[in-house]
């Protein structure tokens, strides 16, 4: 972690040194010399780290010299940070005096702290404590004693090459347990030719984490007799690190001890070797993804081996993949079962001994099979390590430790992991290092997890590039590395929002980080936490039994701890005080209040100038924030969803410069934000807006949206009152929105208003991908007809309209070319459906050039859903509409869905045209009747079609 932590503080002085610093800093103590000495010998320190990291887990003096330069590193960042901190505060004085309406100016450079010292033009003030200064000399002294202490160890200045364990085709069948059904889907990928795409060189990447048995499976199918049968020759290749060409071309050829040195020869051979044959090559464990390498050798592959020919490939990393424009016949390789991994268990650890033996450790047996976790590596090791375990004493040991205390585990399991970690840049490293905060199991959203990230500011960058940006980056390279699983995605863009960590890699993350991120209980006050010393810098706290225990924390020295996660609580705030006003370098606190009474936040927060992110959500007695969080100058993240009796924010939250992510959905109890949000133009994340009276000058507006154009994401708008005449909202200015949901379900409209009106005032840009309008069924609602600027959203992927009273005419909404999913709900006025909806007027269906053309109307759509249009009676399609008119209605719909539409009675003809899939119609009685009896007969051609009537 610690090449990580140096990489990002390099970072950090590289924008606060070289950016505009004015000569008069030299006036300070030389603290600009200071601060570039210190950098410089970070950088040459920097050099020497990657050896380091993989030394300290033998040598214990090279793990104190790495702690300490680690601790030096952290004591830097909280040094510069508070001399950012005072520049902000100053900032935000300067502000107030300009005048309360005044937006805070973007803030692009994160750490330009000279540049913007003196920008405000009075060095005196910025740099207000001669402390700081002494500090920075302190720590310098400091890590030139460090620079030195290297030589002692004799550090490697280039990175070395790991040295990666070669692999054969052979396998022993005896070890090998599950994988049939992977295997038989592998062989049938490998020698079917019946496809056109089948009889060209198809490449096969086998993708997953280390120890899962990619290599095992390409064995077996390498070995099959229908393969061997199949091809007239094959080839196994180990390609490992680095990915050398020449060598893998004169593998390939088989000569293997050829002498040339020359890629165009050694590429001539291999392509003579090959020509006109039909070859399987098993390229194992890849790890380039450089396409100009795979590209020299691919080529030559596809130009001289016959039809039919097929490339496998084992890697960890989908980016290898994508790379070889391979990941349509990618096979993601998943766990093995609890059954697979005791039977691999039981051969390994009762294979030479006395039958019956497995009866009598049955019990434990199946028990540590469970930490396998689906692991086949896991399984045989430990299974190796039990042959010599002979007492049920021995085996309860194994049963109850940690998986890192075991050395086999470390040597067999981690080996496959560190391979992966150390082929991490520095900063994706101490990303998902970080990740061993959570417990086991834990479900973290990608959002979360990049918020996170960015309050460690492990996501800064010298060129001061976008923090999200870096932080999605980081996440899709960790999830292409299969350092994460089980993916939730959105119904909407289809991206992942959450995953979890497989536990063997969240024991190995624990195990790496084991002296700086603590998970552990707080059981009584008698209880000593487990050496809380300078080291621990993460803590999550599983359970806490009392204020007392609580309390007892803190007697321990966790001053340095910079983040605190608790999941679950106390009753007593002020004990929450107490012991959150000890830890003044915390950058992240995430406490979980669901289960108290405590209603206030407690006034100490305000004192952890160094926070970055606050997550108290699902609080739901918590009604106020203390007005002190206002002075967090550093804040980037406050969450407060599901706080349902908070009813107010604090109205000074305009001086939270820093602020870039404020969540409050399911904040029900909020009626208004306060009006100081509008001056955070840094603002990127707002997952919901309530928008209250004009009456209220306390309250946040229409037009303070304008404000806020740097909006990303989702917005939810809930209007709460009276929409001001001429308002704008100025909503197409934010390019980044791609989610809109306007929510008028207590807008109040005066006489002579329209809701037309209103809906314009919230226009968004063109390009929106997501739209949900829910009119709320307002009674006083006079408007019948939608915005007009809906059919301008030419980008639009998902539509939600519901509850518009006064519609009876749907709009042409199958003129959207990318809509794939539409929604349409509660429309009491709509009585007929037919060409209008499809995009096609009746003067168009009348028209003999129209039937004529070749239009596609809906051509993306793929879900299609209607819900209570109780007075629906007729659903018609386009007039004198056949197969042969030309025209295409609904070319990708595979899921049609109706629900209480109790009126309707008929269906369009050209559904049955659809690639139609699922059919659901729910409470529509007289339409199911008449399927049922058969009026449409197609609709027994359908997959999937079901009926319920509530």
């Amino acid at each position: 972690m610690a090449d990580a932590l140096v990489s990002t503080l390099i970072d950090k002085l590289a924008s606060t040194t070289y950016q505009y610093v004015a000569d008069e800093v030299k006036l300070v103590l030389n603290v600009k010399k200071e601060v570039e000495e210190f950098a410089g010998n970070l950088q040459t320190i920097e050099s020497v780290l990657e050896d380091a990291e993989r030394r300290q887990m033998k040598e214990a003096n090279v793990q104190n010299w790495l702690d300490n330069l680690k601790e030096i590193s952290y004591q830097m960042v909280d040094v510069l940070d508070e001399w950012h901190t005072d520049i902000l505060r100053q900032e935000v004085e300067k502000q107030d005096r300009e005048g309360a309406d005044h937006p805070a100016p973007q803030r692009k450079v994160s750490f330009s702290i000279f540049a913007r010292c003196f920008c405000l033009g009075q060095v005196g003030k910025v740099i207000v404590r001669r402390e700081i200064a002494l500090k920075i000399k302190d720590l310098n002294v400091r890590l030139a004693e460090i620079y030195k202490q290297r030589k002692m160890y004799s550090f490697q200045l280039t990175e070395k090459v790991i040295q990666k364990q070669q692999t054969s085709s052979f396998v022993d069948m005896s070890e090998i347990f599950g994988r049939e059904k992977e295997k038989d889907s592998l062989i049938m990928k490998l020698v079917s030719d019946s496809s056109e795409e089948g009889k060209g060189l198809l490449i096969i990447p086998i993708v997953g984490m280390g120890g899962m048995g990619k290599t095992t499976l390409a064995q077996l199918a390498y070995n099959d007799a229908k393969v061997k049968a199949h091809f007239r020759k094959r080839i196994w290749v180990c390609v490992s690190e680095p990915f050398d060409e020449i060598r893998i071309a004169k593998e390939i050829s088989g000569d293997a001890s050829s002498s040339s040195i020359g890629l165009d020869h050694v590429l001539e051979s291999m392509s003579e070797s090959i020509k006109g044959v039909k070859f399987l090559l098993v390229l194992d464990d890849v790890w380039t993804e450089d396409r100009k390498k795979w590209d020299q050798l691919k080529i030559p592959l596809m130009q001289n081996g016959a039809e039919g020919s097929r490339i496998l490939v084992t890697t960890r990393k989908q980016n290898v993949a994508s790379m070889m424009r391979a990941t349509s016949h990618m096979i993601n390789l998943a766990e093995l079962s609890e059954q697979n991994c005791l039977s691999i268990f039981n051969h390994m650890a009762f294979s030479d001994r006395e039958v019956g033996e497995s009866e009598v450790f049955g019990d434990i047996s199946r028990e540590i099979v469970k930490k396998c976790k689906g692991l086949p590596l896991v399984a045989k090791t430990i299974g190796s390590m039990m042959r010599d375990k002979k007492t049920r004493n021995e085996w309860l040991d194994v049963l109850n430790s940690r998986i890192w205390d075991w050395e086999e585990v470390e040597q067999e399991v981690f080996q496959p992991l560190f391979l992966s970690y150390y082929d991490l840049a520095p900063r994706n490293r101490c990303c998902l290092l970080y990740c061993a905060i959570f417990p086991k199991d834990y479900k973290f959203s990608r959002d979360e997890l990049i918020n996170l990230w960015m309050a460690q500011d492990y996501l800064n960058s010298r060129e001061n590039k976008d923090k999200r940006k870096i932080g999605h980056a980081v996440f899709d390279n960790l999830v292409a590395r299969s350092f994460f699983q089980d993916f939730e995605k959105d119904d909407y863009t289809y991206a992942i929002i959450s995953c979890k960590m497989h536990d063997i890699v969240h024991d190995f993350v624990q195990f790496i980080t084991k002296k700086e991120c603590l998970i552990t209980e707080a059981e009584g006050a008698n209880q000593k936490i487990e050496i809380l010393g300078s080291k621990v810098h993460h803590l999550t706290l599983t359970s806490i039994a009392d204020s007392q225990a609580l309390l007892s924390i803190t007697s321990g020295n966790c001053k340095n701890l910079r983040t605190l996660v608790t999941t679950n609580s106390i009753e007593k705030s002020e004990v929450y005080g107490r012991f959150i006003s000890k830890l003044k370098s915390l950058r992240t606190i995430k406490l979980c209040l669901s289960y108290t009474s405590i209603k206030e936040l407690p006034e100490e927060i305000g004192e952890l100038v160094h926070l970055r992110h606050i997550d108290l959500s699902e609080s739901i007695n918590l009604k106020k924030l203390s007005d002190t969080i206002c002075g967090l100058y550093n804040l980037y993240t406050l969450d407060m969803r599901g706080c349902t009796s908070l009813n107010k924010l604090p109205d000074n939250m305009g001086k939270l410069i820093s602020l870039k992510h404020l969540y409050v959905g399911r904040c029900s109890s909020l009626k208004y934000l306060p009006k100081g949000i509008g001056r955070l133009t840094s603002l990127q994340t707002l997952d919901v807006c309530p928008l209250f009276s004009v009456d209220n000058d306390e309250a946040f507006q229409v037009g303070d949206l304008g404000n806020l154009n740097q909006l990303q994401g989702s917005l939810e708008i809930r209007i709460l009152g009276k929409v001001k005449d001429g308002s704008e909202a100025q909503l197409r200015d934010n390019k980044q929105l791609f989610r809109l949901d306007l929510d008028f379900g207590e807008v109040v409209y005066e006489a002579g208003d329209y809701s037309e009106r209103t809906m314009n005032v919230f226009r968004p840009h063109d390009d929106l991908e997501s739209l949900g309008i829910d009119w709320n069924y307002n009674d006083v609602y006079f408007g019948s007809t939608f915005p007009n600027w809906l059919m301008s959203l030419n980008k639009l992927r998902f539509l939600d309209l519901s509850e518009n009273k006064g519609c009876q005419v749907l709009p042409p909404l199958g003129k959207l070319p990318f809509l794939e999913k539409l929604y349409v709900g509660r429309m009491l006025g709509v009585t007929k459906v037919g060409g209008e909806f499809l995009g096609v007027g009746d003067d168009d269906q009348t028209s003999s050039s129209f039937k004529s053309s070749s239009s596609i109307l809906f051509p993306k759509l793929k879900r299609l859903q209607f819900w209570r249009l109780e007075s629906w009676e007729d659903w018609e399609g386009v007039k004198g509409w056949n197969v042969n008119s030309g025209i295409t209605i609904m070319p990708c719909l595979s899921s049609l869905e109706i629900y209480d539409c109790s009126r309707l009675e008929t269906l369009p003809d050209f559904l049955w045209k659809t690639p139609l899939q699922n059919l659901s119609i729910y409470s529509c009685s007289q339409l199911a009747a008449r399927c049922k009896e058969g009026r449409w007969p197609k609709i027994f051609e359908i997959p999937n079609v079901q009926y319920h009537d509530y």
